[in-house]
């Protein structure tokens, strides 16, 4: 796709909110199996949630993965255990698990829209790491406000050095290296969107992806940075399925890195690019991680 088409929907995307407000909101994924580890069929869950206080906020993933969309919060955390408490009072021999990588070596493509079809032949023809990205993996991706000005421009920058420590510090599982492998010209794991103008650069990368849905705005949907431009948020997208613990210390360093001015301004002048690669391997140094 030309990248002239694409560059008015990348502006959007990295529009930035009016003020300096501070939210936090989660996306938390879980792996869905049946007591005996067999695969939960989708509408059996919709069914079992329905009507439940959580059921505005939940959606699936390919492989019946579970995700629970909360909005911004005071109390993120607080919100997530009330409301994964309330579903798993309904989903009585069904389990909610909070990890990166589903066990199960087989896990069927439970959504099989033309979106998901299509992407399961594109990543088909690079290997097999796209299947298990769809069907077994869950993430907890955690939303942050993104401010005017150059503090926003640090924002994202920021995110995106410190992805790779971040990740080293609170993952515990090869699912980085799944998405590594997936199709990097769709991924940027790398340092490709740090590079000039950050709406220059995400319109690049874009247009260097293999198309395979309709107009630009679906197209930019496919794309699976570490860190995801949401306009007035940045989505951040690199962490493991995390228990709540984890979730709340991850929510912490966040919000140090994202809205204190000096704390991210230290920490930009420190971080070097491209350490996904060392990351994945689990070659980064855990001490300076932390």
């Amino acid at each position: 796709m030309e990248a002239r088409e694409l560059h008015p929907e990348v502006a959007g995307l990295f529009a930035r909110g009016r003020r300096r407000s501070v939210r936090v909101a989660i996306e938390q994924e879980y792996v869905v199996a049946a007591v005996d580890g067999g695969v939960v069929p989708i509408e059996e869950v919709r069914r079992a949630v329905a009507g439940s206080a959580a059921a505005p906020y939940v959606s699936f993933e390919p492989g019946g993965q579970l995700e629970l969309s909360l909005p911004p919060s005071r109390e993120p955390v607080h919100d997530l255990r009330v409301l994964t408490a309330d579903l798993e009072t309904r989903l009585a021999g069904i389990s909610l698990r909070p990890i990166p990588v589903d066990p199960r070596p087989d896990v069927p493509l439970q959504l099989t829209s033309p979106r998901y079809l299509a992407m399961q032949r594109h990543f088909d023809r690079i290997g097999p790491a796209g299947r298990r990205m769809m069907r077994r993996t869950a993430s907890t991706q955690i939303c942050v406000d993104w401010w005017p000005g150059q503090a926003g421009i640090e924002q994202w920058r920021v995110l995106n050095l410190a992805g790779p420590y971040l990740a080293a510090r609170f993952n515990r599982s090869d699912r980085l290296a799944t998405w590594l492998e997936v199709d990097p010209a769709r991924t940027a794991f790398d340092d490709r969107l740090l590079h000039g103008d950050p709406v220059a650069s995400y319109t690049a990368f874009a247009a260097g992806a293999t198309v395979f849905v309709d107009g630009p705005a679906g197209h930019l949907s496919t794309l699976f940075p570490p860190v995801r431009p949401r306009g007035t948020y940045l989505e951040v997208r690199f962490l493991d399925a995390l228990p709540p613990e984890d979730v709340e210390r991850a929510i912490a360093v966040l919000q140090d890195l994202m809205y204190d001015d000096v704390r991210r301004r230290d920490v930009l002048r420190r971080l070097p690019a491209g350490l996904w690669s060392a990351a994945a391997a689990g070659d980064l140094d855990q001490e300076v991680a932390a």
